[in-house]
């Protein structure tokens, strides 16, 4: 069980920066100065959020939760007059779209958009097709994504729901959007974003990735801090959250915690590896290999890791997987023929269907073969689950006493092994945002360009959602982000915002890590964003800890 209950912090003085362009990490002296006159400084404009026009106000409150671990509150920008509700329609295929037969989606080609805004028109509403256009990442062209329709202008979201079951009733689809989160550079806020920053030559706690009591359950990052005494906290890796793309709460990428491979990569896509408790982290993309093998010398080629077989989240599994072998963000591949191993941490019963499992004892003998797969595992124990093809060669693989051994390998890009020691932690993320201090977004590798759906791309890339973020600056120091959004006091950031401002912050190397509604920060027992879910804090897969140092 990867949990820990540990002793509370100490909290330092907190301070108010009123800046246009206060560096969120500034230099020690610097904030001591600041402390010790409890003044408010003034610093060039340059280093400001690159968000909105420059000049906005940007305010920085800092204070220190434990030596080396400071937490910056940034919030730049106002409320803009200019924005304002509306209601985006869904664009069905009509007579001029190049796929009449298509589901509705919120962007499409000029055609049909123009096809529908006039439909819409003639039936009394204020409708307009407006055309999208995206940036140009490192490894996507950008461009136009496509043209979407909108419906009236609104004051309040509430006058926009109002509009919305008009439109619905009068035979359409779609939904109430605020303009603020369309991405304008132009636009001027607001902005709210909360820094962790860890400084390994003051740091004496630990930063640990945790998934809870066992991976197949979700918790909320507020929980999983509170279990262990974290002095901070904030959301982590991917995760299945529907029980038909696999086990909720199971990282859909890499997962490595405590030095042990417990989910396998998505092909290729980055993850943060977080070494010797926290005094060094970087940026990696990983691939890996696993296998089973008998003392005989036999061996069967591993599918994955404690994840439900035939159900690959976000895909990039590999050969066999449908529709592809490749990352593709958001998506659950399948595969009929797996072969799955299973560890004592993935949680009290192993998944249940049809195909053989062999049951292990903690020496990793055979101890019984189920013919239906899924039960409990023996204490200290594991599992392997076959199906379809390799049914049949896991059968007669696995003899009851006798032993088999599971081997998984980590390799990063450059083919070398990965061996991850008892203190490193890894956790899936992706794109990357920022490489050796320059912009590098990768959201085509990484699977976030879905081909024929540029309104997916519109939604999670190009729009301005919550997100977390990690990375390392020149002075080798962690910084964990979060920037809420969905909201009208908080706008969120696009994924390429979210790399300009990565880079604002002094960052070489960083990446994204899950956002939306999973985007929490915990300090001090409290969460201190605004998570977007109506519901609240959302239960995660795993997080981000910091610990204070043992006693």
């Amino acid at each position: 069980m990867k949990k820990r209950r540990l002793g509370g912090a100490a909290v330092g003085l907190g301070v108010v920066l009123a800046v246009t362009g206060l560096p969120a990490q500034a230099s020690t002296e610097s904030r001591t100065a600041d402390n010790r006159t409890s003044g408010t400084r003034t610093a060039d404009a340059r280093a400001a959020l690159p968000l909105g026009p420059a000049g906005l106000a940007e305010t920085r409150t800092t204070q220190t939760l434990q030596p080396g671990l400071t937490l910056t509150r940034i919030v730049r920008g106002a409320v803009d007059p200019a924005h304002h509700w509306t209601v985006e329609a869904s664009i069905p295929g009509g007579d001029t779209s190049p796929d009449p037969d298509a589901p509705p989606s919120t962007l499409k080609d000029k055609a049909s958009a123009d096809e529908l805004a006039a439909e819409l028109r003639g039936d009394g509403f204020d409708a307009r097709a407006e055309r999208v256009t995206t940036p140009r990442t490192t490894d996507y062209s950008g461009g136009t994504l496509g043209w979407r329709v909108r419906i009236g202008s609104f004051t309040s979201q509430s006058a926009a729901a109002t509009e919305r079951i008009r439109v619905i009733n009068a035979g359409y689809g779609g939904s109430v959007t605020y303009t603020g989160w369309d991405g304008a550079t132009t636009d001027r806020g607001p902005w709210r974003l909360d820094v962790l920053t860890i400084d390994p030559r003051t740091f004496r706690g630990t930063l640990d990735a945790t998934y809870g009591p066992d991976i197949e359950n979700r918790e909320t990052v507020s929980t999983l801090a509170t279990d262990a005494g974290a002095v901070a906290a904030v959301n982590a890796g991917f995760f299945v959250l529907d029980p038909r793309s696999g086990a909720p709460g199971d990282p859909a990428g890499v997962g490595v915690y405590d030095g042990r491979l417990l989910s396998e990569p998505v092909g290729g896509r980055p993850g943060l590896v977080v070494r010797d408790g926290g005094r060094s982290a970087q940026i990696t993309r990983l691939t890996w290999e696993g296998r089973v093998t008998a003392p005989r010398g036999t061996a069967l080629p591993l599918n994955g890791v404690n994840r439900v077989p035939g159900l690959i989240r976000n895909c990039g599994g590999g050969e066999g997987d449908s529709p592809t072998s490749l990352p593709l963000h958001d998506v659950t591949c399948t595969n009929p023929d797996q072969l799955v191993a299973f560890t004592q941490e993935y949680g009290a019963s192993t998944p249940q269907g049809e195909g053989v499992e062999a049951v292990l004892d903690s020496r990793g003998r055979v101890l019984e073969l189920r013919s239906v797969r899924g039960g409990p595992l023996p204490s200290g124990g594991g599992s392997i689950q076959a199906t379809g093809r390799h049914v049949a060669a896991l059968t007669a693989l696995a003899r009851p006493g006798e032993r088999l051994r599971v081997e998984t390998t980590l390799r990063d890009d450059q083919g070398r092994r990965v061996a991850p020691s008892p203190g490193t932690d890894i956790v899936n993320a992706g794109p990357e945002l920022v490489r050796e201090g320059r912009l590098h977004v990768t959201p085509a590798t990484d699977g976030m360009v879905h081909q024929g759906d540029p309104s997916w791309y519109y939604g999670w890339v190009h729009k301005r959602n919550p997100r977390t973020l990690a990375g390392t600056d020149a002075a080798g120091r962690t910084v964990l982000v979060t920037a809420d959004g969905r909201s009208t006091d908080s706008l969120g950031l696009s994924i390429t915002e979210t790399a300009k401002v990565a880079r604002s912050l002094g960052l070489r190397d960083a990446v994204n890590l899950d956002g939306g509604g999973s985007t929490t920060m915990v300090a001090n027992g409290q969460v201190i964003n605004r998570p977007s879910d109506a519901a609240g804090e959302r239960p995660v897969g795993d997080a981000l800890l910091v610990l204070p140092r043992r006693r």
